[in-house]
């Protein structure tokens, strides 16, 4: 074979192999590039966390999460519109926790709740990421009713107390001033009434669900009595300051200072019967006092507010309400998920919530805040509400104690069962409960 010939077919050869050899080489170069733009673009994928919570909250407090995400663009926030109940949102919490792997980072919680959650393992510990300088903000009590035994398990974002309306403009008219006790509240009532200014005097929640639980626990504690005590587990509902407080519930109905239908309000059927001028007094939570002030109300600058009635040589009370963030100890996204929860109850996001929804703060500083009082000037006054405020019995068995509570107290408001035999039997069975499920 020609020595020129066999030398051009090795070329040829050769340049075919290198051709293939590095189109391959091509390919896997490209592949390389593709995994590691991919991984980079993966990378730079915001973090998705879940919350459950209400359709309504969900609605009204959607700029706090829209503000939220544009200064953490890292982070996104799932919410999840479950009912307007608070107590199917914690059904729908419940169930998640007890079937394991909980779609939820994010743990919106009312204080009800926390001693239940904290008790079966569900929430994560937030201690070691708060310092007390932290929560010097916070009112008191708030920081209290986010805690389980000595730890801390949720942020308050927003709170929530029991306190009386009253219309100003009858009470100045009569000459006489707001009350402070059961006493004077009934006689002054019954003034007004027999001034023919207004039906009823007194309008509040005696239906038989949490409410009922709440409104007696504000007028136990203004009687100088006690539910459970969380440190003795030590039941009160069978002493005499109990009695008392249900003494003068049913004395509004039997002196006809409060309707007799009383017994199946809500905080809307109160609301709606005193907006519409036909009752002196109410007790309800902070929501309604700007729905009294509305447009459209009959009532709207007439209406005035106070801390709780309560027995002589007594403190007023008003029932702690109001809810917290926390989050889920299965969560896998717990410093994304921590970032939410801190701005959620910061200054500047609590701030905003006031401004757009009238929510009460769980943040002293801002009831006197510049921009909040020209929107809300009667913010000053709710401080001293809020900070009267006590907590519901912080065991994990709440919701069955204050079922207990519930169904024997409208027993003995609806005259079934006398006074004395119902809070007995509540006390009993109250006990027997606890004694259940004591610390072993």
């Amino acid at each position: 074979m020609n020595v020129h010939l066999l030398i051009r077919r090795l070329r040829r050869l050769f340049s075919h192999w290198l051709f293939h050899r590095w189109r391959w080489v091509g390919v896997a170069v490209t592949v390389c590039l593709g995994i590691l733009f991919a991984s980079v673009a993966f990378s730079q994928q915001p973090v998705h966390v879940t919350m459950l919570t209400s359709a309504l909250d969900a609605a009204q407090e959607r700029h706090i999460i829209e503000a939220f995400e544009a200064k953490n663009p890292d982070i996104k926030v799932d919410v999840i519109e479950g009912p307007n109940a608070s107590n199917l949102i914690e059904d729908l919490y419940t169930s998640s926790f007890l079937l394991g792997g909980s779609p939820y980072d994010l743990v919106m919680m009312d204080i009800v709740w926390l001693p239940k959650f904290a008790a079966a393992g569900w929430l994560l510990d937030l201690s070691d990421r708060v310092t007390q300088a932290d929560l010097a903000d916070f009112l008191p009590a708030d920081v209290e009713g986010s805690r389980y035994d000595d730890k801390l398990y949720r942020m308050p974002i927003r709170t929530d107390a029991g306190l009386l309306y009253y219309r100003e403009d009858l009470l100045q008219q009569a000459g006489v001033e707001p009350p402070e006790t059961f006493a004077d509240l009934i006689q002054v009532s019954q003034q007004l009434q027999d001034s023919d200014v207004a039906n009823w005097g007194y309008v509040w929640q005696g239906r038989q669900y949490e409410g009922l639980s709440a409104m007696f626990l504000e007028v136990l504690a203004g009687s100088g009595g006690f539910w459970i005590n969380p440190e003795t587990r030590e039941v009160g509902l069978d002493r005499p300051e109990t009695l008392k407080a249900i003494e003068f519930l049913r004395s509004t109905i039997s002196q006809g200072v409060s309707p007799p239908g009383v017994t199946t309000y809500q905080e809307e059927e109160a609301r709606r019967l005193f907006q519409n001028g036909e009752a002196v007094f109410m007790r309800n939570w902070p929501y309604a006092l700007p729905l009294t002030n509305s447009e459209d109300s009959p009532i709207k600058g007439k209406v005035g507010i106070k801390p709780m009635v309560h027995a002589p040589n007594q403190e007023s009370a008003g029932c702690l309400g109001g809810w917290g963030l926390g989050i889920a100890r299965s969560s896998p996204n717990v410093d994304a998920a921590w970032r939410v929860v801190e701005y959620y109850s910061s200054t500047e996001a609590q701030r905003n919530l006031v401004l757009k929804n009238g929510y009460l703060p769980s943040r002293r500083s801002l009831y006197t805040d510049p921009q909040i009082v020209q929107e809300y000037p009667y913010f000053p006054d709710m401080l001293e509400v809020a900070e009267s405020a006590v907590l519901r019995p912080p065991v994990a068995q709440y919701a069955q104690a204050s079922d207990i509570l519930q169904r024997y107290l409208s027993a003995a408001l609806t005259n079934r069962m006398e006074p004395e035999q119902a809070m007995r039997a509540a006390a009993e069975e109250t006990r027997t409960l606890l004694k259940r499920y004591a610390p072993s």
